[in-house]
């Protein structure tokens, strides 16, 4: 293991060897090799910067490669565009999101495609018929009269996992496919792609998630630093030796790290909270010290919890106190001032300003206090900014540089440098880690034990199991909206967490 590109016989569907590309005379990849089979699943696993996304657009013909060949089930090909691609039965699901907002679900699914009357009228009964039959064959609860901008990230991204899949191609690369999704659609989309495997196609898997590798993919090939690092069979290796590949070297966990929360006055007090129609009669506490979890499926009111608490929406009932000081609702401005801070789900949507520069972003809440008669003061900012990106370990050239130009692990420490910048005592997470490679998280998983073993109080919310049984003391179970149970973060198995959610 670890010295050819394949671990199939026979022709096989997709052949990538010495795929390279360079940007400005930077290489961007330098050795992209990978051999995929008919009918099988397999991971292409490496870091931000590891040359997998390159790979994979000059694979759908987004990018044109400097050097080496892929073959197409032993044919040369190389694709100039993506419709290209397509026309080769070929199609990617990406973690860009590209939706229509003012069209329906159904509408998305068939864009180009819809059945027409004389090639020209849309049938809009039998556009709605098909959308309708492919979701109900996908076990994707969703109505495709829906208007797109009406959905939730999770419901738009099980639409654009369902586009792809209508146009039964024969390779079909998903790109984290589930980095927006809970882990009851992820079992529901894992039981789609077995379908479509059995059927011959071949599936080239991205995902930062590796329980999610191991358990769907046959095969893995591992990229770093833009080159080939090894390839084999996922039942010839394990979690840890895995991760090893990636990083490129041992990582400890942060639950060797942390130290078990003080009893005592708790931090964070919620009784009673209800929005009518996300969540209802939420009581719970968070001491100093503690990470608290939060764990439920797609819909239990989960995120629309944290969004309340922070004050980007309103309670109807109830109320929230933080060091014994009632907590506003709201208003997010007061909820900062008053020590609260939030992590969001979606960092380029709601996280960051993508065009302006790492220094902006870091600084941007902690602004009016560092004013001086209405004029920023750029020393005090520098050192501030300075401060957090050491703190976080932010790799960068320079905090002028856009924040658009960092890798994805490098821009959630920027969020996290946001919210610290106004050195808030709770610090409220929604998936913190989304869309991150390995080594990037166990620098998040660091920082938030870090934070919690110095008296601040941490919630997690995570749609992935395994990372909120490394992280937290508690995890409170939410289902359908209600508050379950809280259960003990160590002594209790995946299995048993996804039951209780489910």
């Amino acid at each position: 293991m670890g010295t050819g590109t394949g671990t199939g016989t026979g022709t096989a569907l997709l052949q990538a060897r010495g795929v390279a590309k360079s940007f400005g005379g930077v290489p961007a990849l330098r050795n992209g090799c990978l051999e995929l089979q008919a009918g099988s699943v397999h991971a292409l696993c490496g870091g931000n910067g590891a040359g997998k996304s390159t790979f994979l657009n000059i694979v759908m013909g987004l990018l044109r490669r400097d050097a080496g060949e892929i073959l197409l089930k032993g044919r040369p090909v190389d694709f100039a565009t993506p419709h290209e691609a397509l026309a080769h039965r070929l199609s990617i699901i990406t973690q860009e999101l590209s939706p229509i907002p003012g069209m329906s679900v159904a509408e998305n699914i068939f864009l180009g495609r819809e059945p027409r009357r004389a090639g020209v009228v849309v049938r809009h009964a039998a556009l709605l018929e098909q959308a309708d039959a492919l979701l109900r064959q996908l076990g994707f609860d969703i109505d495709p009269r829906a208007q797109m901008g009406r959905l939730s990230l999770a419901q738009t991204q099980l639409v654009e996992i369902a586009k792809a899949l209508s146009r039964q191609s024969e390779l079909i690369i998903m790109d984290e496919p589930t980095s927006a999704i809970g882990e009851s659609e992820t079992a529901i989309l894992f039981d789609a792609i077995r379908r479509v495997t059995a059927q011959g196609a071949g599936i080239l898997y991205v995902s930062h998630r590796l329980t999610e590798i191991f358990t769907i993919a046959d095969s893995y090939t591992v990229f770093r630093d833009g080159g080939f690092v090894q390839t084999g069979a996922l039942a010839d290796i394990d979690r840890r030796q895995l991760v090893k590949l990636i990083v490129g070297r041992e990582v400890r966990a942060a639950a060797s790290e942390r130290r078990a929360a003080a009893p005592g006055e708790p931090l964070l007090s919620v009784q009673g909270l209800t929005r009518r129609g996300e969540f209802e009669d939420i009581s719970l506490d968070v001491a100093p010290g503690e990470v608290l979890g939060i764990y439920g499926l797609m819909g239990s009111g989960r995120s629309e919890f944290l969004n309340c608490l922070y004050g980007l929406t309103r309670a109807d009932q109830g109320q929230a106190s933080l060091g014994g000081r009632p907590l506003p609702r709201g208003n997010p401005t007061a909820s900062i001032k008053a020590g609260l801070a939030l992590v969001t789900e979606d960092r380029k949507a709601t996280g960051l300003v993508m065009s302006s520069s790492v220094r902006f972003n870091a600084s941007l809440p902690a602004l009016p206090g560092l004013q001086r008669a209405g004029v920023v003061d750029g020393a005090a900012e520098r050192v501030l900014v300075g401060g957090l990106l050491q703190r976080l370990r932010v790799k960068l050239a320079s905090p002028a540089m856009p924040v658009s130009g960092l890798s994805g692990g490098n821009q959630q420490k920027v969020v996290l440098a946001r919210c610290m910048a106004t050195n808030p005592v709770c610090l409220l997470c929604d998936e913190p880690t989304r869309g991150i490679d390995e080594g990037a998280k166990r620098e998040v998983y660091a920082f938030l034990a870090s934070l919690a073993a110095q008296g601040h109080a941490v919630v997690v919310v995570s749609s992935e199991a395994p990372e909120l049984l490394e992280l937290s003391d508690r995890i409170a179970i939410f289902r359908k909206g209600r508050l379950d149970r809280v259960v003990a973060g160590h002594g209790i198995t995946q299995e048993a967490l996804m039951h209780l959610a489910s």
